[in-house]
């Protein structure tokens, strides 16, 4: 299987695992899944740590590219045809770091594990 990690999940799969749904927490933890990163939750995770509003990610932040390589997840960057794709999604939800990973798992026709039900509204396969 296939799936795009949403931000939260991504935190939580490296800080606080015991956060995750056991559905998340299986396609994770199985090494027969490719799971994604995208770019757009990096940019998400290093603006919140600037700001301040997620100082306990300071460490991830830093070290983000070992830490996610070393436990096996995949990057996925931005590309514009996405981001065109992200900006004309239909949908009240404004937050741009949540249209860009709906509009890659779009793209790419994977789901998105994510507690975020605003994410149902782009149309995406999201589990969790």
């Amino acid at each position: 299987m296939r799936a795009l990690l949403d931000t939260h999940t991504l935190l939580w799969a490296t800080t606080e695992p015991w956060r995750l749904s056991p559905a998340a927490r299986s396609i994770v933890a199985s090494e027969a899944n490719e799971v994604f990163v995208s770019a757009a939750s990096a940019w998400e995770i290093s603006t919140k740590v600037r700001r301040g509003k997620m100082p306990w990610a300071e460490d991830l932040e830093r070290e983000f590219v070992s830490v996610l390589t070393a436990a096996g997840y995949s990057f996925l960057a931005v590309d514009v045809e996405q981001a065109l794709r992200a900006g004309r999604l239909v949908g009240a939800h404004k937050d741009p770091f949540d249209r860009m990973i709906a509009a890659q798992a779009l793209a790419l026709d994977i789901p998105v594990i994510s507690k975020n039900r605003h994410l149902d509204s782009f149309g995406v396969r999201r589990v969790w």
